[in-house]
């Protein structure tokens, strides 16, 4: 029986019906892999798994649902870290994963038109080797979905030179609760036709319909890159760093900061040579891109310049295609790694660009007041800091306590004053929603609510979230 207590053997059955045996599953085994996500060690059981691979269906699912006050979870590939795809209220589990096909690639158009379970690292293979380039790369782009990208409007290490997931969104397929199918805009660069649609879709975590179709736009694939990786004993002087970098007019396709820690722990995981010297805090990850080496060379001397007035130990320049690779495996595998060591809670806090010395300091001052440790790496590009929280020896009843709640209050209070806010690419989800008053208003959370309420009136898409 799911916590809403209206699941019966007669929907099981419709379902069995509409779709087939084989695209239902209802065995206990089959229902725990979609019961939980990258977050924390949280489990939360569908009472069924549906695996539809049509709008057609999608639809059906919505509607007979949405008659019967069923809930709905969409799911991509369950690498989320906000709790965006439990089940929290059972009902069912709508997965994604047979929405895998790449529709089409207009390359006059530049864009392309994709299913939300192709996965983001396919999909840029796939543009790339026709020499285009679809920036959005969450650190999970080897196993993430695009319509998670989506529901999430998920960065990684290109937003700093070329935006997030909705500045690439053009048009949007999609379910709608009482299973409605609309197109959310037009497949123009351009649109200024009313409300955008698409963009309220973007980042609303599956809370307003369900995507089945993506226009994306893309953009010639840059021909050289060229990745530096600079050492400081500070890491507030790496973080001032990089607001002086932004401010001399050259912007990095990347620029990523990592504590020392978050490196030992990776390196020593993936049994991989560490590149940090004994006395290092902080290292800065700086990549830039363009059209030839010898374009990239004279801002690579700028910034080195730039970094000798922080205290940098050191800076390395990849000179091999396998260098390359083993400092972006270091990087991208920190938040994975950490969680092998540890059951962490990941605070995805985000300030202005200029604020990040101070959101360092500040995150190291709470856990000293608060007793946690804490893991950082991140986005510094784009003022995105991922806070680490590790569970370490503390109880169950420390761990989700008012103790540790109220430290990260203090933290998430201390991004508001900076400018920031408590999410800047990992979503709301189900973990976060107790936090939202800490950034926002009532009235900005009744606004909510209300948009909420009229694309879902009865609350059966992915109940439990960011409210």
């Amino acid at each position: 029986m799911s916590e809403s207590g209206i699941w019966t053997d007669a929907h099981q059955e419709w379902f069995i019906q509409t779709l087939g045996l084989e695209n239902v599953r209802v065995a206990l085994p089959d229902r725990k892999v979609y019961a939980r996500d990258y977050t924390e060690d949280l489990e939360f059981l569908p009472d069924i798994v549906l695996l539809p691979d049509s709008v057609e269906d999608v639809s059906a699912i919505l509607s007979y649902c949405n008659q019967h006050h069923i809930p709905v979870t969409p799911r991509g590939a369950g690498t989320g870290l906000s709790g965006g795809c439990l089940p929290v209220f059972g009902g069912v589990g709508l997965s994604m994963e047979r929405f895998n096909r790449i529709l089409n690639v207009d390359t006059s158009s530049l864009q392309a038109t994709v299913e939300p379970g192709v996965i983001n690292q396919v999909f840029r293979d796939h543009v790339e080797a026709i020499d285009l380039f679809y920036p959005p790369d969450p650190a999970s782009r080897g196993s993430c979905f695009l319509g998670g990208n989506v529901a999430h409007n998920s960065g990684g290490p290109k937003a700093v030179k070329y935006g997030v997931t909705r500045d690439y969104i053009l048009n949007l397929e999609v379910v709608l609760a009482d299973g409605s199918v609309i197109w959310t805009g037009a497949d123009t660069l351009k649109y200024s036709t009313g409300y955008n649609l698409t963009q309220l879709m973007i980042g609303s975590e599956g809370t307003l319909g369900v995507v089945t179709k993506i226009v994306v736009r893309l953009l010639a694939k840059p021909k050289a890159d060229l990745l530096m990786l600079a050492q400081f004993d500070d890491a507030v002087q790496a973080c001032e760093a990089v607001a002086d970098i932004m401010k001399s007019g050259i912007t990095p396709s990347a620029m990523e900061l990592m504590e020392q820690s978050g490196v030992h722990i990776a390196c020593d995981h993936l049994q991989l040579a560490n590149p940090t010297i004994h006395n290092a805090e902080a290292l800065l990850l700086i990549e830039l891109d363009g059209k030839a080496l010898d374009d990239l060379y004279p801002d690579a001397e700028s910034i080195y310049a730039m970094l000798e007035n922080h205290r940098v130990l050191e800076v390395q320049l990849a000179d091999t295609a396998e260098q390359k690779d083993r400092w972006w495996r270091i990087r991208k595998s920190i938040g994975e790694v950490v969680k092998a060591k540890s059951v962490y809670k990941e605070e995805d806090t985000v300030v202005k660009r200029a604020e990040l010395p101070r959101l360092m300091t500040g995150v190291k001052e709470i856990g000293r007041k608060y007793g946690f440790e804490s893991v950082c790496y991140g986005h510094a590009g784009d003022g995105n800091l991922h806070v680490n929280i590790l569970k370490n020896d503390m109880s169950d009843e420390e761990w989700n306590g008012p103790h540790l709640e109220s430290g990260i209050r203090e933290l998430f209070r201390l991004c508001k004053e900076l400018g920031g806010t408590i999410s800047g690419e990992h979503g709301i989800g189900y973990v976060q929603r107790k936090y939202m008053t800490e950034v926002l208003s009532e009235k900005q959370l009744d606004l909510m609510r209300l948009i909420k309420k009229s694309f879902d009136p009865n609350g059966i898409l992915n109940p439990g979230k960011i409210f």
